[in-house]
């Protein structure tokens, strides 16, 4: 057998068995090695999982990480909560409230289970005392919690910039921002017909938190994806060291402006934190070695090509790699699908010359749908848990949201300058 052919048939294997992704990434780049080049490659292993992490701008993902969980943990979801609702509407407020919140803690957490978390333990008993059905709130909050992975500071967007060299890390923010509002709209849209249409919120109380109270103990949270994004556009911090400036905020936020941190809280915070930064760490060093198999024996190149036979039409190549990541956002997260698919779609891209900014917030928008599609939706699934509910109860709900943003990938399919028009306004570089 080819053994570029062995190498991506173990792979899959090894997912198949239930072996962690990690693991099959790592095995199978070794297996690849010892069949496709001989043993004496194997003494490149070592060197190719530490050049795997040992790249400046990952620095980023673990106090992205840590940002989100301090200011999960300080309370900010709460007051972001009691605003929102100041300003919204009153019938489907507390759903649309939700759409809201998830994206505003996007902009700190930059990881979709981690905003489907911290929003759904704060809304789920509001939406469910308000009589809004269990499936429907999670279902809402799960596809909001899925633009995590556009708005910046996304870290499946920093893994891309490491992956595509030569690719500007401060375009690729810039130009997540804009689709994931957009798919924010795309959401908030049939969440308030649906929640009108089935008088869901009856029991919403007609009083509205008051608005300046509210407001004002809403910014500081509300200031932190203002200090993200306008260090990045001032130029006063690189990606890097805005993670570390946002770290520090937030646990200025916690301890001395909310006062709800303590050095108990600190502590499990960083721990939980460095737990799931190591796990993370951990898939993309072992990524290092499939990588380098991969490449070093042809696969990528071998199967790019094979996807470029397929026809000369770009529409249809790019309809087709849509389906692919649609269906592998199904069962893994958006960092192991780019860790996976970039070194086979990096070839494809340079072939129709798209660029290559568009087309990293065009998977991210995939990802992000496939991060609540059923079967093995990571965002559903935390929610379902949170609200003690079976996976399939949400389904009725997730069509419709599913619906509604492969609209928003749509327009953005057809119209790149959605992505491209404020990077290109900002000065960035776009490839």
């Amino acid at each position: 057998m080819d053994p570029n052919v062995l190498l991506l048939l173990a792979f899959a294997a090894l997912l198949v068995i239930g072996t962690p992704i990690a693991v099959a990434l790592g095995v199978a780049g070794a297996i690849g090695i010892v069949i496709g080049l001989d043993l004496t490659a194997l003494a490149m292993v070592g060197t190719n999982i530490y050049n795997a992490v040992a790249k400046y701008p990952l620095i980023a993902i673990p106090l992205f990480i840590l940002t989100g969980m301090v200011f999960e943990r300080s309370g900010v979801a709460s007051r972001l909560v009691s605003f929102a609702q100041a300003i919204g509407p009153r019938r489907g407020g507390l759903a649309l409230v939700a759409v809201l919140v998830c994206l505003i803690m996007g902009g700190m957490s930059g990881s979709g289970p981690a905003d489907a978390a911290a929003v759904a333990t704060v809304m789920l008993p509001s939406m469910m005392k308000a009589g809004y059905p269990k499936p429907f709130s999670a279902s809402v909050i799960a596809a909001s919690a899925s633009t995590a992975i556009l708005i910046p500071p996304s870290i499946a967007l920093i893994v891309y910039s490491v992956l595509v060299p030569g690719t500007d890390l401060r375009a690729l923010f810039a130009a997540g921002l804009i689709p994931g509002l957009l798919v924010g709209l795309s959401i908030a849209i049939p969440t308030l017909i649906l929640s009108r249409k089935h008088d869901f919120g009856a029991g919403e109380s007609p009083d509205r938190p008051a608005f300046w109270p509210a407001l004002w103990r809403a910014i500081p949270g509300l200031m932190a994806p203002v200090i993200i994004l306008g260090g990045l556009r001032s130029g006063l911090f690189t990606p890097t060291e805005t993670a570390v400036v946002a770290v520090f905020y937030g646990l200025l936020v916690g301890t001395a402006l909310y006062r709800t941190m303590g050095f108990r809280d600190i502590y499990q915070v960083l721990v939980e934190s460095a737990k799931i930064s190591g796990v993370l760490m951990l898939i993309i060093s072992l990524a290092g070695i499939f990588a380098w198999a991969g490449s070093t024996m042809g696969a990528f190149r071998n199967t790019a090509q094979l996807i470029l036979t397929i026809s000369d039409n770009p529409w249809i190549i790019l309809l087709l790699i849509m389906g692919v990541l649609l269906l592998a956002g199904m069962v893994l997260d958006g960092v192991s699908i780019y860790l996976i698919t970039l070194p086979l779609l990096v070839p494809v891209v340079q072939a129709f010359e798209w660029s290559f900014v568009w087309f990293g917030v065009v998977m991210a928008i995939n990802i992000a749908m496939g991060q609540f599609t059923p079967p093995v939706a990571v965002n559903l699934m935390v929610t379902a848990r949170i609200a003690g509910i079976p996976l399939e109860s949400t389904f009725r709900w997730v069509g419709w949201l599913l619906l509604s943003m492969g609209g928003a990938l749509a327009l953005v399919l057809a119209f790149p300058e959605i992505a491209l028009w404020l990077p290109r306004v900002l000065g960035y570089r776009i490839t």
